[in-house]
């Protein structure tokens, strides 16, 4: 244990003496929240919207103001008899325009059938596909607000009615779905490459040497040297779980102590998958190369992160098993977003406890090799 202790007081002696590595730990973890939780969103807003009114009737501004009372909807264009909608779309003006029908407000109090257009612009099919999901549940407020009348017998009133309801996240904010894989990607940031570049820079200066002959074992080496860097990620994720739930309102509504150790545990999965990379590189710009595509580019991609998983082609989806932050990300919106244990959760505990001890045993004997 003092060999540890000695090892992790000296780590820490040269983060302090080398500003710039200290700066990144620090920085990056900040500047990668700000832009994933600002810029990285879901939530289009701010849509530039033309209307078409060829009715004129209160129910057609109804219609009108609950697109513009939306949020989502800027009124930029009042199109007249259809005059130059092909252009605003062509040119990119508008993203949507809403055509209200003559004698839509009669259709509606009667009753009857009555129906609007919205024509998008698809040139971004993400972009599309939401702004028509907007637009499904706006003109569903609506028409509820119109009662349609179905007689059968003597009985009379609404023929189905549905009420949605979505849990955990009810206002569907694409933020509470982006941050746990932000702190996911955060964590594998600090730990890897940190871990890595640590135990690579001592090649490169040439005191490996001196290491293997002094009476530190390989162990005692590889716990006293990560673990100053894990409490740093470990402050790091942490902080970056208070500094959601400040701006982005994130919910903890789960136990903090299991959220605490599961976050540990994925540390040490990625902590040990720094040491393995540094026993394969012998220099720091090949470490952080070997980082960036083995762990930084898998945790963004084939995590669940930003893209889910079951719409990726079968072969990519069996790649994802050895993803850990794949089994990560489904405990922390477990436990942050929904309130769950770990008896709910077991299976990706279990399967990130597999990774990191698997890891770690692969990293120890890499490391016994190159100290025999």
């Amino acid at each position: 244990m003092r060999k540890v202790l000695a090892v992790a007081f000296k780590e820490l002696r040269q983060i302090r003496r080398d500003r710039r590595s200290l700066l990144i730990l620090l920085f990056v973890p900040a500047f990668f929240l700000l832009v994933y939780g600002y810029a990285l969103n879901f939530d289009i807003r701010n849509i530039r919207l033309a209307v078409q009114d060829d009715d004129r009737s209160t129910a057609s501004r109804e219609v009108i103001s609950a697109f513009v009372n939306s949020g989502y909807f800027d009124l930029v264009v009042n199109v007249v008899d259809g005059h130059d909608i092909t252009g605003l779309l062509n040119r990119g003006d508008v993203r949507g325009v809403l055509v209200i029908p003559a004698r839509f407000g009669a259709e509606a109090a009667a009753g009857r059938p009555a129906s609007v257009q919205f024509l998008i612009n698809g040139d971004n099919a993400n972009t599309a596909t939401t702004v028509m999901g907007y637009v499904v549940g706006l003109m569903s407020t609506v028409s509820s607000r119109y009662e349609v009348q179905a007689r059968l017998g003597s009985a009379s009133g609404p023929l189905l009615g549905l009420e949605p309801r979505v849990w955990y996240n009810p206002e569907l904010r694409s933020t509470l779905f982006l941050v746990p894989g932000l702190i996911a990607y955060i964590a594998m940031l600090t730990a890897v490459v940190s871990t890595a570049l640590s135990v690579v820079r001592e090649k490169e200066a040439g005191t490996m040497e001196q290491i293997r002959m002094s009476p530190i074992g390989p162990p005692a080496y590889v716990i006293g040297k990560t673990l100053p860097y894990f409490v740093i990620s470990l402050i790091s994720s942490l902080g970056v779980v208070a500094v959601s739930m400040v701006l982005f309102d994130l919910p903890v509504r789960g136990s903090w102590v299991t959220l605490l150790a599961c976050v540990s545990l994925f540390l040490v999965g990625a902590l040990a998958f720094g040491v393995l990379i540094s026993t394969i590189a012998d220099s720091q710009q090949v470490a952080f190369q070997i980082a960036l595509l083995t762990s930084f580019m898998p945790t963004l991609m084939l995590s669940g992160f930003i893209f889910p998983i079951s719409s990726m082609p079968a072969f990519l989806q069996a790649v994802t098993y050895v993803v850990p932050a794949r089994y990560f990300l489904v405990i922390l919106r477990g436990v942050l977003l929904k309130g769950v244990g770990v008896r709910e959760v077991w299976v990706d505990v279990v399967s990130l406890a597999v990774f990191s001890l698997a890891v770690l045993a692969l990293a120890s004997l890499r490391l016994k090799r190159e100290w025999a």
